[in-house]
């Protein structure tokens, strides 16, 4: 049997129990909304820990993390830097969305925007923004997909194949189950990236250094540059430290982040879930080994894409068996899949429940907007398989890119939930120049001074916000001192 049939059959295997796993978890909830979109608000503390942490790590964490360290160095530590401050967000927003969701029936962040500010438009708006960034967040799984069952069966899956086969399994489930299917099959994926993330993480260093401690030694003889800011490509501390505070305000405004908290059988919950959360980020730490440990075996001959790097480490370097192989591709694919799922699911409900849902489908039955959601997820899955075809950059500047949009709903989410004195108006209008100077500075021009573009769009964003409540006319129905009833 050839070291390719091997890793292939492993990766199909697993590829088969977690669609039965994702398909048997449909049960009666999922034929009505609530169920199919919220898992009808009784999730409890283990799934919600796994589901929560499928939202941050995925194919960006399996590919993208190490990639960072291993062309960047030290910088790369802006990821452990702004996870430590989710659980903050978890415990500071989560009960509280989840109090007002389960009380006014709330099951997007539009549903809240739109409630609050007694503006449709406004909870449209809230949903363009939330589905024009999951996209690109859903095109980095699928695109880590394809390159991960390229690299690691050396050409026999090409890329479009390989993508192509884990968005149809996570298609297949999450169009079946909702959420009950991304639940259980996150448990089952959370559990073999975090043991094989470890496993390779201890087990690369150790083949080639002699453990992560004589690892770091030699670097520090030999390419000390890495060990230090502003790391071996000159990223300096204000690109290090912008990029940290959009991470974590923008990962607060996540739509997925917002729906799970929806799910949540109590507040309670929420914040056990973000009391342990930190056990969950610790699956980077490893993953940061396997890049720097690429540093010094690729000195002579660099990679192209840096995001290759655990795959040329575990195929090329180490020269592990297939059986370990085909392993490591499926718990880099558990990773992908699992956050694909997720993001997947929202946007389809974002697009049918937030922008459909005034417009074409205003008065569409509960069974209608299920059936809409459903083929929903197969038609923004396939838009972000095509762009993955286009074949994007790299892993970790198209998630910035993605985060430096969605921080844009800060001020009328922290309207929505703690001051009830701003108005439709001052927010809309903060959304729109901060979206519009992100993409620019992003796209056109030059952030000033290098720093992340979505700082000072954020920053113009609440100047905007500030302007218009002091000078601005007040909306008809004046601010408001808590969310109207739906």
């Amino acid at each position: 049997m050839s070291d390719t049939i091997i890793v292939i059959g492993i990766t199909l295997t697993y590829l088969l129990v977690v669609l039965a796993v994702g398909l048997r978890a449909r049960g009666q909830a999922s034929s009505n909304l609530e169920g199919y979109v919220a898992g009808g608000r009784h999730v409890g503390v283990v799934i919600l820990f796994f589901i929560l942490g499928a939202e941050i790590f995925s194919a960006f964490a399996f590919l993208g993390t190490p990639g960072w360290s291993y062309q960047h160095g030290a910088p790369a530590f802006y990821i452990l830097a702004y996870l430590s401050l989710v659980p903050i967000t978890i415990w500071a927003l989560g009960p509280r969305v989840a109090k007002l969701g389960r009380e006014r029936g709330y099951l997007t962040q539009g549903d809240m925007i739109a409630d609050h500010y007694r503006s449709k438009p406004l909870g449209m708006l809230a949903g363009v923004i939330g589905v024009v960034a999951l996209v690109p967040y859903l095109t980095i799984q699928i695109a880590g997909a394809g390159l991960l069952f390229q690299a690691a069966t050396d050409g026999a899956v090409p890329f479009w194949l390989g993508g192509l086969l884990a968005f149809l399994v996570v298609a297949a489930y999450v169009f079946a189950s909702g959420l009950s299917g991304i639940g259980w099959t996150n448990l089952v994926q959370g559990v073999m990236m975090i043991a094989i993330a470890w496993f390779l993480g201890l087990a690369i260093p150790e083949r080639l250094y002699g453990g992560v401690g004589e690892m770091f030694t030699q670097l520090q003889q030999q390419a000390p540059e890495y060990l230090t800011m502003p790391g071996a490509t000159g990223m300096g501390w204000g690109y290090f430290s912008t990029a940290v505070l959009v991470s974590a305000f923008g990962g607060a405004m996540w739509p997925h982040l917002f729906m799970k908290f929806y799910s949540a059988d109590s507040g309670k919950t929420l914040r056990k879930v973000s009391v342990f959360y930190p056990l969950y980020a610790y699956l980077l730490v490893p993953l940061l080994f396997i890049g720097f440990a690429g540093i010094l075996a690729f000195a002579e001959a660099p990679l192209e894409r840096s995001d290759t790097v655990l795959l040329k480490m575990v195929m090329d370097v180490a020269n592990f068996s297939p059986w370990v192989i085909g392993l490591m591709l499926s718990g880099a694919l558990a990773a992908a899949m699992s956050t694909g799922a997720n993001l997947a699911h929202t946007a389809a409900v974002v697009l049918v429940r937030d922008v459909m849902g005034p417009t074409v489908m205003k008065n569409a039955s509960d069974e209608a907007a299920v059936s809409a959601t459903r083929w929903s997820v197969l038609g923004l899955s396939l838009l972000a398989y095509l762009v993955a075809l286009l074949n994007p950059g790299s892993l970790v500047m198209i998630l910035l890119t993605a985060y430096g949009l969605i921080v844009q709903l800060f001020p009328m989410v922290i309207g929505a939930l703690f001051m009830p004195q701003l108005r439709r108006a001052s927010v809309m209008a903060g959304a729109l120049v901060g979206s519009l100077a992100y993409v620019l500075m992003d796209f056109v021009w030059s952030s000033p001074f290098g720093w992340h573009a979505g700082v000072w769009a954020i920053l113009l964003n609440i100047l905007v916000v500030a302007a218009w409540q002091r000078f601005g006319r007040a909306d008809s129905d004046a601010s408001l001192t808590r969310p109207a009833s739906r």
